[in-house]
C-alpha cells in the first residue's frame, strides 16, 4: 500500500532501524556516570550530537536533544522570550506557522505576518512587523501543508539588523539540506526525515540570550530535562546523515514525480486548484483542492484504493474549520489533498495514484450531487440559496447548481453558517471566473453574494 504522507511522519529509515537495534545493547546506561557502561553511553550520545550538528551547520555544544519537535519549539520560544524579557514580550510569526508555534504564542503580544497566495511571506512586510519591543521572530523554513519554502535568509538578515533573534522551524526541510541564513535558533523533529518518533532538536546559537523555563536539570545543558533516550537519539542522527547523503539525488527524482502530479491532476480532474509555490517548494510535497467534494470522503476512498494521503480540508477536522494555512493563503479548502512522497517512492505508485484519483473524485461528486457541465437557461435575476446547517462542500455545490439560473449580471446569495464557506465561495468565484461581491451578516449565519459574469 503506497504511503504518501511523509510530511506527517516518514517511514523509519533502514539506517535508523539498524542504529536503534545496535545502540539498544550499548546505550542503555546513564551517560553522566564515569563507569564503563556510562562512558560507552556518553560516547554514543556525543557522536550523535556531533553528527546532528554537522548536518545542521552548528557547533555541537549549541544543539540539544528534546523529546519531540513540538517540545523543541515550545522550549525554544519560551526560553528566548524569557532571555529577552527586558526588551519586551512581543513575538512576530508568519500566519502559516505550525500550530505548535501558534499555540506557544497564545496569550502573548504577537503579530502575524500575512502570506501571499503561494503561502510565502514578504521579507519587507516581515521586517516591518519587527518593533522595539520584539523579543523573538519565528519563521518556518518550509510549510508543512503546501510545501512552500520561506525566504529565511532574507528575513534572518532583517532580524539581525533589527537585533531580533530568529527561530526557524526546520522540521520539514532539514532532511533535504541545511537552512540558509544567519538564524539564531532552530528546531526539527526526527520522525520527519525517517528517524524514530520522540526525538527533537533545539539549536541555540552562542550569544543568543536564553533562559530555560523548566526546573533546573543537569541534562542537555539544562534545556531538555530528563534522561536521554540514547538509542533513539543515535538512530535519529544516523538516519539524518543517511538521508542527507542521498538528498540531492533523491530530491531530483521526487521533484520529477511531484511535477508529474502537479501537471496531470488538473488535466485528469476538472475544477482542481494546485496550491503552494510551484518553484520554491519542498521536492516531495504537492497539495491540491478539488471543488464539490467532501475531503474526508476523498481520503477514505483513496485509503480504500490503497493510498495513504492527508488533508487540510475543514471536512476532515473535528472543528469543521479550514486549515489556518489554507485560510491565510486564501485558497480553496474543499477536497484538499496533500501528497508527500517518502524517500524511495516508486514512479509506478505515482502513476497508479493518477489512474485512481479521477474515479475517486468523480464518485464523490456524484454522491454529493455536484453540478454537471450543462447549464440551465437563465431565469430570475437574483436567487437565494439556503445552505444553513449544511457543511462543506454543499454550500458551494448548491451555488454552482444555480449560477446558470440567473442572467449575466444577476446575483446568487448563499446563506451559510459553515466557516469554510468564507474561504471556499471566493475561491470558487476565482476558479470559475465569477464575481464575488462580498458578505454580510444574516440570521443564523452569513450571506455571501456572487454575481454571474458569463
Amino acid at each position: 500500500m503506497p504511503y504518501f504522507d511523509a510530511a506527517s511522519s516518514a517511514p523509519l529509515h533502514p539506517v535508523a532501524r539498524q542504529a536503534l537495534q545496535a545502540s539498544l545493547d550499548e546505550g542503555w546506561a546513564d551517560p553522566a556516570r564515569l563507569y564503563r557502561e556510562g562512558r560507552r553511553a556518553r560516547l554514543l550520545l556525543d557522536a550523535a550530537r556531533e553528527a546532528a550538528a554537522d548536518a545542521v551547520g552548528c557547533r555541537p555544544d549549541e544543539l540539544v536533544f528534546t523529546s519531540s519537535g513540538t517540545r523543541a519549539l515550545h522550549t525554544g520560544i519560551s526560553g528566548a522570550l524569557a532571555g529577552r524579557r527586558r526588551i519586551g514580550g512581543h513575538l512576530v510569526v508568519s500566519a502559516v506557522e505550525h500550530s505548535a508555534v501558534l499555540h506557544a504564542a497564545e496569550g502573548r503580544p504577537v503579530s502575524q505576518v500575512p502570506v501571499d497566495r503561494w503561502g510565502a511571506v514578504s521579507p519587507r512586510v516581515f521586517g516591518e512587523a519587527l518593533r522595539e519591543d520584539t523579543a523573538l521572530a519565528c519563521l518556518q523554513s518550509a510549510n508543512h501543508e503546501v510545501g512552500t519554502e520561506q525566504p529565511v535568509a532574507e528575513v534572518a538578515e532583517l532580524c539581525r539588523t533589527a537585533g531580533v533573534p530568529l527561530l526557524v522551524d526546520a522540521a520539514q526541510s532539514l532532511g533535504w539540506g541545511p537552512v540558509a541564513g544567519d538564524w539564531s535558533l532552530l528546531t526539527a523533529s526526527a520522525h520527519k526525515w525517517g528517524g524514530p518518533a520522540g526525538v527533537g532538536l533545539l539549536v541555540v546559537r552562542k550569544g543568543v540570550r536564553f533562559a530555560s523555563q523548566d526546573p533546573a536539570d543537569e541534562r542537555e545543558s539544562g534545556r531538555a530535562p530528563g534522561f536521554e533516550n540514547i538509542p533513539a537519539i543515535v538512530a535519529a542522527a544516523a538516519s539524518l546523515r543517511a538521508v542527507r547523503d542521498s538528498a540531492e539525488t533523491e530530491a531530483r527524482r521526487l521533484r520529477e514525480l511531484v511535477d508529474r502530479i502537479r501537471a496531470r491532476v488538473p488535466e485528469l480532474v476538472p475544477d482542481v486548484e494546485v496550491v503552494g509555490d510551484p518553484v520554491r517548494r519542498l521536492p516531495h510535497l504537492v497539495t491540491f483542492s478539488c471543488l464539490y467534494v467532501d475531503g474526508e470522503t476523498v481520503l477514505h476512498e483513496l485509503d480504500r484504493a490503497g493510498f495513504s494521503v492527508s488533508s487540510g480540508s475543514s471536512c476532515t477536522s473535528s472543528t469543521l474549520t479550514p486549515s489556518h494555512v489554507l485560510r491565510a493563503m486564501g485558497v480553496l479548502s474543499e477536497g484538499n489533498v496533500r501528497v508527500s512522497l517518502p524517500v524511495g517512492t516508486a514512479a509506478e505508485d505515482v502513476d497508479r495514484f493518477l489512474e485512481v484519483l479521477p474515479g475517486v473524485v468523480a464518485g464523490v461528486r456524484r454522491h454529493l450531487g455536484a453540478p454537471t457541465a450543462e447549464e440551465p437557461s437563465p431565469g430570475s435575476a437574483s436567487l437565494v440559496v439556503d445552505a444553513l446547517g449544511r457543511r462543506c462542500p454543499i454550500p458551494v455545490i448548491e451555488l454552482a447548481k444555480v449560477i446558470g439560473d440567473v442572467p449575466v449580471g444577476g446575483t446568487v446569495t448563499v446563506l451559510a453558517d459553515d466557516e469554510a464557506a468564507r474561504l471556499d465561495i471566493p475561491a470558487w468565484c476565482e476558479m470559475r471566473d465569477q464575481e464575488y461581491v462580498g458578505e454580510s451578516p444574516a440570521p443564523g449565519g452569513t450571506a455571501y453574494v456572487v454575481r454571474r459574469r458569463g
